[in-house]
């Protein structure tokens, strides 16, 4: 990934930022869904070692930033992802917060354009970026639609056409509340860890390939 010039992501900056544990403790939604996915993940002792080899570079990783928000599942299954890999190369990570952090986010719009989340950004011993990754892995694009699948249609009118009859604020409360527990049950499956590992494979490539 090419290296963004004056970025606001200083030394001093990720000095500031949170640490996961740190980030955990400071009152977010998601909490339990953050230390979910965390403790989900297995490092396979050849990812570990890919990554140990990359931070012992003298131009290898030795800082992960993570840009993201409570609310949204590819952050709270990535946040922990990203933990895993720092864990796994012994590197130091630092959490921020996209919405107060505006100007961090500016310098990795995805398709120049969406303010997707998480992104994680790679730095050597200089705070020299190295790479970064955004949002989800590719496996994960591949199989987005199976998380709509579950969810369904919870607008009003998906709503509408499920049950027959013009929903009341109630029973649309009722059919978006029974669609996220779904979700959630879902996320618990062989799919979403799939994502977790892979984006620990994709993160490697990255990084590999940015030091070739």
């Amino acid at each position: 990934m090419a290296q963004v010039k004056d970025s606001v992501i200083t030394l001093e900056r990720f000095g500031k930022g949170k640490t996961f544990q740190q980030y955990l403790e400071s009152g977010i939604r998601n909490r339990e869904l953050f230390e979910q996915n965390y403790t989900g993940l297995t490092v396979s002792p050849e990812q570990t070692e890919r990554l140990k080899a990359l931070a012992a570079r003298p131009d290898g990783p030795q800082r992960v930033v993570v840009i993201g928000e409570d609310w949204c599942p590819d952050v709270y299954r990535g946040a922990g992802v990203a933990q895993k890999i720092a864990d796994a190369a012994g590197i130091e990570l630092r959490y921020f917060e996209r919405d107060q952090n505006k100007d961090m986010i500016a310098e990795y719009l995805n398709n120049g354009e969406f303010e997707s989340i998480p992104v994680l950004i790679f730095y050597d011993r200089e705070q020299r970026e190295i790479a970064h990754f955004i949002e989800r892995p590719r496996l994960a694009n591949e199989q987005i639609h199976l998380t709509r699948e579950v969810l369904g249609d919870t607008s009003p009118e998906g709503i509408a056409r499920k049950l027959g009859h013009e929903p009341t604020e109630e029973e649309i409360a009722t059919a978006r509340r029974e669609a996220r527990d779904k979700y959630l049950e879902w996320q618990k499956g062989e799919t979403w860890a799939g994502w977790r590992v892979a984006t620990v494979d994709e993160v490697i490539e990255l990084l590999e390939a940015a030091l070739a």
